[in-house]
Formats: C-alpha cells, sequence, structure tokens
C-alpha cells in the first residue's frame, strides 16, 4: 500500500531522519514505536503532506506519490489522526468533520447542503458511538469526545491508508476499546494502518507487524507475533530497562503544604478534603470526567469554587489570582502542554524562563539579567534532560513532544516551587522519557516538594506515589496508602455505579 525508500530530513541543518526504509502491505497494521525524538511523528507528516523530505521517495500502490499539502493526502486517500488534535473548537462537529470539503446543493452553486452534512455525521458519530448532535460546537466537547470526532472525521475520507498518531492518550478505558474494534473493522474491509502509540501493549495487540525507530533511523521492522515489551523497549532506548519506577527510598514527609476543606463547585466537584504534605506524592485516579482535572484547575486559582477553604503552608488562598499563587510556591502542569503550557513560537530558552522571569528582572523597567537567566536555564536543561540538538534559541514548536513536556517541567521548576500539582505528566511521551520524568518527581519528593500528580495510568499512579486518592463524579470514593494499593479496589472505586449502591 505505502512504500518508503530512503526517506531523509533535517530541522535547522540537525538530521532527524536518516535514509528510513519500509513497506505497509494492503490491509496490514504497522506499529511504528520508538523515544520521542526519534522521528515518528515527522515521517508520518511527510506521508500527510505536511512536510516534504529532503530525500528519498514514498510509492502508493506502486505509484510516486509525493503530496505537497495534506489535502494532496486527502485525495490519495490518506487520512491522518495526530497526537495533537487538528479541530476548530468555534466551529461545530459536522463543520469540523467536514472542513476539507462541504457537500453542496448542486455543483455550480456555492450553497452547502447543510442536511446532508448533518445526516452524514450523524452516521459517522454513530459509527465511534459519540452521542452529540452535529451542530455541537467543538469547544464544548470533552478531549475524549475530541479524540472521537477525529476518527469521524477520518472516516469521512473514506481512506484507504489511515495513519494514528497516539489516538488512545486521550481516550478512556472505554473509549480505547471502541476504537480498537473500529481499527479491526476497517482492518477487515482492506484498509492499511500505521499506529503510533508508546503503549506497546497495545501495539503487539492491533498490529500485523511492529516498525522501531532510534535517533532518526529504522533499527527493526519485524512480525508482532515475534516480539515481546522487553526485545522493543532494548531496540528503542539502546538499552535494557530493568526498573522503570524508582523506589521511594528514605523518602519522608514533613508538615501540611497543601490543604482543602469542603471544595465544591457545581457540575464539577462536591466536598472535596484533604492534605498534602512535603515530601508526598499524593496521586489522584478517576475516570475522564471525575472531576480530577477540575480539582486541580481549582486549587490553582484558574477555576472558580463555590464553597470550601484552600490553605496553601497553613495560609489561606481561597480568592487569590494564579499568579499571587505562583508567588507564593504553587505550581500547575496541566495536560494540554500545546495549549496551556507553552508558547509555540518562543524559542526554548524563553518558554523555560517564562514563569521565573520576576527572578532575573532588574531595574524599574524589570529588564531581564540574561547572563544569569542562561546560565539558570543551561541548569535546568541539564535537570530535566533536554535533547542536546536543540538550541536555546530554537521554537519550541520544533521539539518532539516529550522534550516539549520536558521544557513544562522545567519551566516550574525554574521557579522552585513547593507544591506541585502534575495533571497527566507523562501524557504522550515514550518509556524513555517517561523514566527520566518519574525520576524527576521522585527526586522533588525527596527534596521536600509536595506534589499531587493526577494520571490515568493505574501503574503510574501505584510506582510512584505515596497514598492515592479516587474520583467519581466529583467526589473522592477512596483513599489508601502505598501499602494498600490494589489495582481491583481503584478500579471499583472509579466504576462503580451508585445507583446499585
Amino acid at each position: 500500500m505505502i512504500g518508503f525508500r530512503n526517506i531523509t530530513k533535517r530541522f535547522f541543518g540537525v538530521p532527524v531522519l536518516r535514509d528510513v526504509s519500509f513497506a505497509v502491505p494492503p490491509g496490514h497494521t504497522v506499529g511504528l514505536v520508538g523515544e520521542n525524538g526519534a522521528g515518528k511523528s515527522t515521517l508520518m507528516n511527510i506521508l500527510g503532506g505536511n512536510l516534504q523530505p529532503d530525500a528519498g521517495s514514498m510509492l502508493l500502490d506502486g505509484r510516486p506519490y509525493a503530496p505537497r499539502t495534506p489535502r494532496d493526502a486527502a485525495r490519495s486517500g490518506v487520512a491522518f489522526i495526530h497526537q495533537e488534535l487538528n479541530l476548530f473548537p468555534n466551529l461545530s462537529i459536522a463543520e469540523n468533520v467536514f472542513v476539507a470539503g462541504f457537500p453542496r446543493r448542486a455543483r455550480w452553486l456555492p450553497l452547502l447542503d447543510r442536511r446532508r452534512i448533518h445526516d452524514r455525521t450523524r452516521e459517522l458519530l454513530a459509527q465511534v458511538e459519540l452521542s452529540r448532535p452535529p451542530e455541537t460546537p467543538v469547544e464544548h466537547l470533552s478531549a475524549g469526545e475530541r479524540q472521537l470526532v477525529e476518527i469521524a472525521k477520518a472516516l469521512a475520507l473514506d481512506a484507504r491508508l489511515i495513519l494514528l498518531d497516539e489516538p488512545t492518550t486521550s481516550l478512556t478505558d472505554v473509549e480505547k476499546a471502541l476504537l480498537f474494534g473500529i481499527m479491526a473493522r476497517l482492518r477487515s474491509r482492506g484498509l492499511s494502518m500505521i499506529y503510533i502509540s508508546h503503549s506497546l501493549g497495545h501495539v503487539l495487540r492491533l498490529c500485523d507487524s511492529v516498525a522501531v525507530m532510534r535517533d532518526g533511523t529504522l533499527v527493526a521492522h519485524q512480525s508482532a507475533a515475534a516480539l515481546d515489551t522487553d526485545r522493543i523497549v532494548s531496540w528503542m532506548v539502546g538499552r535494557e530497562i530493568r526498573q522503570l519506577y524508582p523506589g521511594r527510598g528514605d523518602r519522608t514527609t514533613g508538615a501540611v503544604a497543601l490543604e482543602a476543606r469542603g471544595l465544591s463547585q457545581s457540575g464539577t466537584v462536591s466536598d472535596i478534603s484533604f492534605e498534602l504534605r512535603r515530601g508526598e506524592i499524593l496521586g489522584i485516579a478517576g475516570l475522564m470526567g471525575s472531576g480530577r482535572s477540575e480539582l486541580a484547575r481549582i486549587l490553582f486559582g484558574l477555576d472558580p469554587c463555590a464553597a470550601g477553604e484552600i490553605r496553601l503552608d497553613g495560609e489561606p488562598i481561597h480568592g487569590l489570582p494564579p499568579r499571587e499563587r505562583i508567588r507564593r510556591g504553587l505550581a500547575f502542569l496541566t495536560e494540554d502542554r500545546r495549549a496551556e503550557g507553552l508558547c509555540l513560537e518562543a524559542s526554548i530558552a524563553d518558554n523555560l524562563s517564562l514563569v521565573s522571569w520576576p527572578r532575573f528582572a532588574t531595574g524599574p523597567l524589570g529588564l531581564l539579567r540574561r547572563r544569569d537567566a542562561g546560565a539558570a536555564v543551561t541548569g535546568m536543561r541539564e535537570a530535566v534532560r533536554l535533547t542536546t540538538s536543540a538550541r536555546d534559541t530554537q521554537p519550541v514548536k520544533t521539539l518532539s513532544g516529550g522534550n516539549q513536556q520536558k521544557v513544562v517541567l522545567g519551566k516550574w521548576l525554574l521557579n522552585r516551587p513547593g507544591v506541585l500539582l502534575l495533571d497527566e505528566p507523562t501524557r504522550g511521551i515514550d518509556v524513555g522519557a517517561k523514566q527520566e520524568v518519574y525520576r524527576l518527581i521522585a527526586d522533588l519528593a525527596r527534596q521536600g516538594t509536595a506534589i499531587l500528580m493526577i494520571s490515568s495510568e493505574l501503574e503510574e499512579l501505584t510506582g510512584l506515589c505515596d497514598r492515592i486518592l479516587v474520583m467519581r463524579r466529583g467526589r473522592i470514593r477512596d483513599a489508601m496508602a502505598a501499602q494498600e494499593f490494589d489495582r481491583e479496589r481503584i478500579l471499583r472505586a472509579a466504576l462503580h455505579d451508585e445507583t446499585a449502591a
């Protein structure tokens, strides 16, 4: 169906793809895996017409294929479901699904066939089991629902080859199962797929073969039936990973750093109370829509709270704006790094120093002491192990997802926070980058930072946290210490049907 021949690509003179060659047969699903920065998304952006290679060629159905734009790729039957969703939040679901080409009432009239658009959108939404009216604005959808719209958008193209770049990062377990069912049906119809994911279990389950990339090169392409997770990981990182999560060691907790009492806001959270101590990692588990992210946004002052009290180091901060909470030592890494965590057009250095700018400003005009700021940025780059191939002046949008996440984390750490709120801190990053983020989190806790961590990965929570709170429908339903951690108990609390209680 598609063949890559010696594909090469450079950014700012730095090679990101080196002579990549492999093929995807018709009706097959190939898993494409590798660490962030390995070149996976760059290769798929070339296939999808967003980028052009510096050297090499592609064949689609045995014919030369060189799309100059995503429209060219779509016309050739290639659909791309991106890791970072490409939707217009101010438009409706139907308008997003058909944004590449709206059905008209007649070819010679510039009048849209609204009925046909909405009827077809309903059919597509039914296929992905999204029960939303076609006219619903995308800005009113959850992250998981937006991912399902992206899938419907790809199905609308009647594609022969579908590229899925981390499609499950925002999905609940139910939505993941739905996606996998959709993929199975597409495969049975003879469609080819390239599936990029950091969930190696999913890759081995869904794919016919696995192509492994490292540092811009293809290091292996073998049948999935002959592989296991350990073998793939060793190819990805060039070394064995024996222990993904750092041990808790002699980590001890201190005084209460953050306290919530009776936090309530209609439609999001209800009567939330907990304490977070210095040196402690407190996990928050729950399904999408359980109120986890909303709780973090209330704690940081981004969302309103109708009732309750928040104390930081014993002092009330309820009602204070985020700027003042930052000044008092609170930090918040959001789940959407591109929309809320980074200035994508700005440089790596500017993003890293964004929060801590006042520390390096001097005089009445607040001019930046660039030498001091530069030294601090260099130190933080080393601390978070940011890729050495990227320059400080390079736009952060050119980095891989994992390196972007490191910049977001480094931005907050440079401000030396006492309390760190983490919402899905390893979303969309590879196993090697995850291990480095876990090490950073554990080191911060040992140094006395109080950490509240929201995660959809139970292994992550049980591997890192000292305690876990489980949320469902805006309330805390269970709490357990490390010695009590049990996956079944956590899932029961997160999924329990209250009508049967």
